[in-house]
């Protein structure tokens, strides 16, 4: 407040010990003043005066009310604020701006009261003027605060799903003999990078690798963490021809790494020998593969081991099998089985019958899959969800 209104205020205390009702009036800590009503001002304190800069005689029977506004003012007045104070009698709390004596503004918040007599007739308005000038300005900041926190999310929402990107192979490569398929869905609107991913690469003539895994928790830690443990692998695969030490290598790595993240891989490794693929398979902490043979049996592949990132020395098996033609491989993150509806997971029983139909392409078993998860939690994903399926193609199919 100015200095003239801190000096109101002391006087209204003043006035206040000593009773005075003329010194409690025109010294308020607010402005007040009265109308007729159709708005013509009749009576102004010397609070209200201070605050505006008008003299008594510049506005007491000379100016309505509703002329000290501004045009936004007016016609908030207009439409608002007197048929308001007509029809129930008070209006609080109303934010104008007036138009002081040297043609600034000073913002407000009114407060108005409208008297009637014996026989409910309108006989006065009695309003009460607060400064509002600090308060208009933190409403202003708590406003530019807003709009900085949204242009932050919405950058932050765009970083992460280029970051996404990245971290998520749009396609698995095309595969000589061999038909791989892969799908990535986000948990919730994907506005926060997730930590599943998977990844399929080359090492040499029929040689590749599969590997899919799920780093704990979301945000840019976690994608940190999960390229890291991406291009972890696709180094370590080159060195070692056994997942098993592939992924001990991760371990490793992330055991130095200063974060405090671990995560869960399935990696396989596939060589074709004649007409059919060798396959040696790793889980480290991680859903176990499912295996479709031919004829629609379907078992689960590989043994259960530790996840990456918390044991100096994680027990990890390497399990060989062979995929032969029409036969499935389907690996999946934690986000299928664990997906829920209330109280109820998805489970391992309505996995087992997605994979149960019989398909012509590896592409069909991802997608499948997915829109089901999808409709058991009707329509949201409730946690990341990376799928990939291998098939090794029927003879004259492909």
């Amino acid at each position: 407040m100015s200095p003239d209104v801190d000096e109101a205020v002391d006087a209204f205390i003043g006035a206040l010990v000593d009773d005075d009702p003329q010194q409690l009036y025109e010294r308020a800590p607010c402005g007040y003043l009265s109308t007729t009503p159709d708005g013509t001002i009749v009576k102004v304190n010397q609070t209200f005066l201070l605050l505006t800069g008008y003299r008594k005689q510049d506005v007491i029977g000379r100016t309505r009310f509703d002329q000290l506004l501004t045009a936004g003012g007016r016609i908030y007045h207009e439409t608002h604020y007197a048929p308001m104070l007509r029809m129930q009698g008070v209006a609080r709390e109303i934010a104008f701006d007036l138009i002081c004596a040297g043609g600034g503004r000073l913002p407000v918040l009114v407060n108005s009261v409208l008297e009637r007599d014996l026989r409910g007739n309108a006989r006065v308005i009695r309003t009460a003027i607060f400064d509002a000038t600090q308060r208009r300005e933190y409403e202003r900041e708590l406003l530019r605060a807003k709009q900085r926190a949204e242009a932050s999310e919405a950058h932050a929402v765009s970083l992460a799903r280029t970051l996404q990107q990245t971290l998520i192979p749009p396609n698995p490569p095309e595969i000589p003999r061999l038909d791989v398929a892969a799908i990535y869905r986000p948990a919730g609107d994907g506005r926060e990078v997730g930590g599943d991913f998977y990844d399929v690469f080359q090492i040499g003539d029929d040689d590749w690798v599969v590997a899919i895994g799920d780093v704990c928790g979301k945000g840019a830690e976690a994608a940190v963490v999960t390229a890291l443990a991406r291009f972890t692998l696709r180094a370590a695969t080159v060195q070692h021809r056994e997942p098993a030490r592939a992924l001990r290598v991760l371990n490793e790595v992330l055991q130095r790494h200063d974060a405090t993240r671990f995560c869960t891989v399935a990696l396989v490794r596939l060589t074709r020998t004649d007409g059919s693929w060798r396959a040696v398979l790793c889980c480290a902490g991680h859903p176990l593969p499912l295996l479709r043979s031919a004829d629609g049996q379907i078992t689960e592949a590989g043994r259960p081991g530790a996840l990456l990132g918390v044991l100096a020395e994680p027990a990890l098996h390497d399990t060989e099998l062979t995929l032969a033609p029409g036969e499935v491989l389907l690996l999946f993150t934690d986000g299928v089985p664990e997906g829920r509806r209330g109280s109820q997971f998805y489970g391992e029983q309505r996995t087992l019958r997605v994979l149960g139909q019989p398909a012509v392409s590896a592409a069909a078993y991802p997608a499948a899959l997915l829109e089901d998860v999808l409709a058991f939690q009707a329509g949201y994903a409730r946690d990341d969800i990376a799928i990939v399926a291998v098939r090794v193609p029927e003879a004259g199919t492909r």
